[in-house]
């Protein structure tokens, strides 16, 4: 009888070891999006884009950025131009737990853009850490929850 019961502990032991070595390895990294920021990176730095939608907290300013091209070239440089005007800024791709923003989902990829211009700059409105909805190797589709005023932008890239 002594046997059967050591034997069941030692049995039960195992298990709970086991148990708590998987769950560590799962805990160990849960906001893994490595793939999905390498995706977005290598897609957007395939040709120029344009802004196709920007509503900023229910404003359509779609039309601030008409004849613009964006290049998100690999350095993190960001550049754009209407062929007139050339604007100058910085890009990247993060995971969420590296940034500040206001969202509730700590594991979404953020979108990051700035662009070092006056606040009276229409560029100034794309200077955020936006959170990812969808991308395609055509498409990305960016929103952000504004801390201040609860407002949400809506921010679109299609490529040319």
């Amino acid at each position: 009888m002594k046997n059967i019961l050591n034997t069941g502990l030692l049995l039960m032991l195992s298990f709970t070891l086991m148990l708590s070595c998987s769950t560590e390895d799962d805990e160990g990294n849960p906001n893994n999006n490595n793939q999905q920021i390498a995706a977005i990176a290598s897609a957007v730095q395939s040709g120029t884009w344009r802004i196709s939608n920007f509503n900023d907290s229910g404003e359509n300013e779609t039309s601030d950025f008409n004849g613009y091209n964006f290049t998100f070239n690999s350095n993190g440089s960001l550049v754009a131009s209407n062929g007139t005007n050339t604007v100058n800024g910085t890009w990247s791709v993060t995971d969420d737990s590296n940034s500040s923003d206001d969202s509730s989902s700590d594991d979404d990829v953020d979108f990051n853009i700035f662009f070092p211009v006056p606040e009276s700059s229409d560029f100034e409105d794309l200077n955020d850490d936006w959170d990812v909805v969808s991308y395609s190797s055509t498409r990305i589709e960016l929103i952000d929850i504004s801390g201040g005023n609860g407002g949400t932008d809506l921010l679109t890239f299609e490529r040319n």
